[in-house]
């Protein structure tokens, strides 16, 4: 019989209590032999911990997760090696500015730097994760760890939210404590501060004055869905989105350029802009495809920090605020109007569809194939592999943010998969897909048992190329013959039947539909495999 449970509080329950009362119910991790009172509490306490089969899948889970709920993920790791691991997801959120809390046991209090021996040891494991993260702490008691938490949450709502480290020495993790319920008890979010009023009506002038102008959307604009779409109709004025904000305008309506920023058509309509409101971007390269917008008209740029209102574009006006509370604000300056229209947007859309083709005719067709055969309300999640920025997401439209979860300017690969398990398990009445290449595949194929333990609805399609086709034509351009570029393939059809799951082989687009079908309605595992080859005959 095993031992019975005992429900002792120490430093690694009130961190849990303290995260599931700000409303955080799943967890995303493995359990270790240090991190062992971070998993005590979670049956108590209502906290779904779900164990993927490696750290790092456990960090993207845990984003596809945040990107469904609103809240951010939580990866509980071990000290070590564990830790390490969920640092690229760490970096992924860091990089797409989504909120992450990574827990770790460190090394117990006075035993730092020891270079004693001790299982897990690592020189600075604090130092490693704060080179990654917005900030890393190590907590000295439970009531400065249960702080932290606090801070965190303070954080995710009043700043840009990026990932944090908590780390518990070991001994404190373990240690009991009489902390009260009211110190744990969630605080009320920082209310979002008031965008200058002189600034606001200087935008509201400029674009009420404008013959073009043109919304340039970013993931800080991905909670203030509704004001985009009133300022945008307000105006007449076309949206075009970064990937990290694909579907913040409903990419069905009249006024949506897409996700095509990274393509000229749509980004030369920003660029050509007489006014160009920019809304919680950066403007990155990895947004861009090319090294700064160089925007010609004026420039109004909204940011929940200063220092970002001038970064890779010079703003005319910068506005410090919140997305959607400063969008409300011009709004309400712009003051009543019918709304308005723009004609181009279409000739626009045909330019960005012909550039598609142009870069990627075979990426092109299997996007359409796998459009055409996905449900109009599915979460798809993406790998950094050329059927996703070569063609999915530009052709798929979405009609809500969050529903093409993928990592544009960290662009790593094994995300996809871990991605979608998240989603479905923080939207479980919602499709989900999985959209990769083979290549990226292979970095994460480990949690389809992961999906297959939880009892997930889940079908991953997998775009075989062959291997790795986009770096074997950088090889070539380089003048360099092929070399670690083409892999051996598994049996995607038996590699899912080994794991519990389900699989097909699709060579065209009606069998790639009637293979989505029949996922769809016998639920749980189901891997497609979907041969590019079979697509160039």
């Amino acid at each position: 019989m095993p031992a019975e449970t005992r429900e002792t509080r120490t430093t690694g329950w009130v961190v849990v209590e303290t995260l599931r009362n700000y409303g955080v119910d799943t967890v995303f991790g493995i359990p270790g032999t240090h991190n062992l009172e971070f998993y005590r509490p979670m049956r108590a306490l209502g906290v779904r911990p779900v164990t993927t089969r490696h750290e790092q899948g456990a960090g993207y889970a845990a984003d596809g997760w945040s990107l469904q709920t609103g809240k951010p993920g939580v990866v509980v790791t071990t000290s070590g090696p564990g830790l390490l691991n969920a640092l690229s997801a760490a970096g992924t959120a860091y990089c797409e500015s989504r909120p992450m809390i990574v827990l770790s046991p460190g090394p117990a209090r006075g035993h730092e730097f020891a270079d004693a021996g001790t299982l897990h040891e690592t020189k600075d494991q604090l130092g490693a994760a704060s080179a990654i993260v917005e900030w890393g702490r190590r907590v000295q008691s439970a009531e400065e760890a249960v702080e932290a938490v606090h801070d965190a949450f303070a954080l995710f709502a009043s700043g840009r939210p990026r990932p944090v480290y908590l780390e518990v020495p070991l001994d404190l993790l373990e240690e009991e404590t009489d902390l009260p319920a009211e110190a744990l008890a969630a605080r009320p979010a920082p209310r979002p501060a008031r965008p200058d009023a002189e600034r606001i009506a200087e935008a509201a002038r400029l674009l009420s004055a404008a013959t073009d102008p043109v919304i340039l959307a970013g993931g800080g604009s991905r909670g203030a869905a509704a004001e985009l779409r009133a300022l945008a109709e307000r105006l007449g004025a076309p949206v075009v989105t970064t990937l990290n904000a694909k579907g913040v305008l409903d990419e069905r309506h009249p006024l949506s350029l897409g996700s095509n920023l990274r393509l000229a058509a749509a980004r030369n309509r920003a660029r050509d802009a007489d006014v160009l409101l920019v809304v919680g971007s950066k403007l990155g390269e990895a947004e861009l495809w090319v090294e700064r917008l160089e925007a010609r008209g004026r420039v109004i740029r909204i940011d929940v920090l200063e220092s970002q209102l001038d970064k890779n574009q010079r703003a005319d006006i910068g506005i410090v605020a919140d997305a959607a509370t400063a969008l409300a604000a011009l709004v309400d300056a712009l003051g009543p109007g019918e709304p308005r229209g723009d004609a181009r947007v279409a000739a626009t859309l045909e330019a960005v569809a012909a550039e598609c083709r142009q870069l990627s005719a075979v990426n092109t067709d299997l996007a359409d194939a796998i459009v055409a055969a996905l449900p109009a309300d599915a979460i798809v999640a993406t790998d950094s592999s050329q059927i996703a920025y070569w063609g999915l997401l530009n052709r798929l439209r979405v009609g809500s943010p969050n529903s093409t979860p993928y990592m544009a300017t960290y662009a790593t690969l094994g995300y996809g998969l871990p991605a979608a398990i998240g989603s479905r398990v923080a939207a479980p009445a919602r499709p989900v897909f999985a959209v990769v290449g083979d290549g990226a595949l292979m970095f994460s194929v480990q949690e389809f048992m992961t999906a297959v333990e939880q009892r997930l609805d889940l079908t991953v399609i997998v775009v075989d190329n062959g291997g790795y086709a986009e770096i074997k034509q950088n090889e070539a351009d380089a003048g360099i013959a092929p070399v670690g570029v083409d892999l051996a393939q598994p049996d995607w059809v038996a590699l899912a039947a080994a794991f519990g799951g389900t699989g097909h082989r699709a060579e065209s687009a009606s069998a790639l539909a009637e293979a989505v079908a029949t996922a769809g309605e016998a639920g749980g595992l189901h891997v497609i495999h979907l041969p590019q080859s079979a697509f160039t005959k």
